[in-house]
């Protein structure tokens, strides 16, 4: 077992302990992580570095000094491009021509998605030999959960990840960074800190503090759109937000309101979790008799819909693709699909999706079963933003927060709305 007696840090290149001063006492290097936490801190955000450009600077050392963007052709946008492309203005998704008019002197580079995957395996291996807890966000990035890992590795995790960080240089030839923390969100905002080979940490005892004069983009979930209607609210900093309360937060921006009130103080309870254990969430019901009317088809619907959104949000997952599924009195089976502008894990917008599906298939045909689902799953955080379009959905959301509340405390059956209950019309709003 590693010496962390003095709980004041290790060198990240040869890992002897930091024990002061600004270099490494044994091999002299700068890359000393220090922090009061350091050895107590399990949760980790893995992040490869300008990952698609690093695999082609690998492959042709040519390139190692050169600006290199992620492309396709000058009518294309870029995939990602190198450090030095971004220091002179290159950013992902800008359109090609932009791209070399702020650097033209970078080597474009087509794509080689198979390539990529199979390096973003290898890496994936090799995280999983640290834990079994790994949860990918993408090709390059992934959560991992180190508790109870010690006596495996005879290192606490901190010293494991910057192990973990030499290996995959020097087998895979990139570099990652990585972020260390109590919990999820801060782990991902420690791995974008420091970039390249960055390792950041980030304690709970400093959280709030750390956070206080941080701007609200910060937040997942919190993108251009969210910002500006905060702006017009007068909050731009985190700091804002934690001086509120949550009831306030929820009334104005609905379920997003809750995420603004736990983030701001570094509240995140959500697990790192095996998110390719299942690749759908569904619930279906068959009937005693056929049904071929929407007021007869709504009740389950709107039921099945909260079943769906209980485990969606007990898993820490949302959905990207609504599914309705009917089996009709001769068991034909019709499955109708939306795929929905941002992912979600409500059962007001699954259900209002499903019963619009529904309401096409509505033709005098008897159904004997119903069900509702969503796929393309992924994590809570891209879930459900603000509706600027429909500015109830905000009110609907919170609605729905506040009868979660009374359900976890009283029962499932402790609060139904008009639609469980049968009375279900086109347009009623719960």
């Amino acid at each position: 077992m590693a010496d962390t007696s003095d709980n004041t840090g290790f060198c990240r290149d040869c890992l002897a302990a930091a024990r002061g001063g600004r270099r490494c006492g044994k091999c002299g290097s700068p890359r000393l992580l220090k922090h009061p936490e350091l050895f107590q801190l399990t949760v980790a955000h893995v992040d490869c570095d300008a990952f698609y450009a690093s695999v082609e600077k690998r492959d042709n050392p040519e390139l190692a000094d050169k600006p290199v963007i992620i492309g396709g052709g000058k009518r294309g946008v870029v995939s990602t491009a190198c450090y030095i492309a971004r220091i002179r203005g290159v950013k992902s998704a800008m359109p090609m021509f932009k791209a070399l008019e702020a650097c033209p002197d970078a080597v474009v580079v087509k794509p080689d998605m198979e390539k990529y995957a199979r390096v973003g395996r290898q890496i994936r291996a090799m995280m999983q030999d640290l834990t079994p807890l790994v949860q990918p966000l993408s090709i390059d990035e992934a959560f991992l959960d180190l508790a109870g890992t010690e006596r495996l590795h005879h290192d606490p995790p901190a010293r494991t990840l910057a192990k973990f960080a030499k290996r995959v240089e020097a087998e895979v030839g990139i570099t990652i960074s990585v972020g260390l923390s109590y919990c999820k969100f801060l782990a991902k905002v420690a791995s974008d800190m420091n970039k390249p080979r960055g390792f950041s940490v980030i304690g709970e005892a400093e959280a709030v503090e750390f956070l206080k004069p941080k701007p609200v983009t910060l937040i997942w979930g919190v993108g251009k759109a969210f910002a500006e209607t905060l702006a017009r609210d007068g909050i731009t900093e985190i700091g804002q937000l934690q001086q509120m309360q949550e009831n306030d937060l929820m009334r104005r921006y609905g379920v997003m309101g809750r995420r603004l009130y736990s983030l701001s103080r570094g509240i995140d309870d959500r697990r790192v979790h095996l998110n390719d254990e299942a690749k759908s969430v569904s619930a279906e019901t068959t009937f005693f008799d056929d049904h071929a009317s929407l007021e007869a088809l709504t009740p389950p619907l709107r039921a099945l819909a909260e079943q769906v959104s209980k485990r969606l949000k007990k898993t820490a997952t949302a959905g990207r693709t609504v599914v309705l599924k009917l089996k009709t009195a001769d068991f034909k089976l019709r499955t109708r699909n939306r795929r929905l502008e941002s992912p979600t894990q409500l059962a007001d917008r699954i259900f209002r999706e499903g019963l619009s599906l529904l309401d096409k298939e509505l033709d005098g045909t008897k159904f004997r079963l119903i069900g509702i689902g969503v796929t393309d799953l992924c994590d809570e955080d891209q879930a459900d933003p603000p509706d600027l379009v429909d500015p109830d959905a905000s009110r609907r959301a919170a609605a729905e927060a506040a009868m979660d509340k009374l359900r976890d405390k009283f029962g499932v059956k402790s609060i139904e709305t008009g639609y469980t209950f049968g009375r279900g019309k086109r347009g009623h709003t719960p």
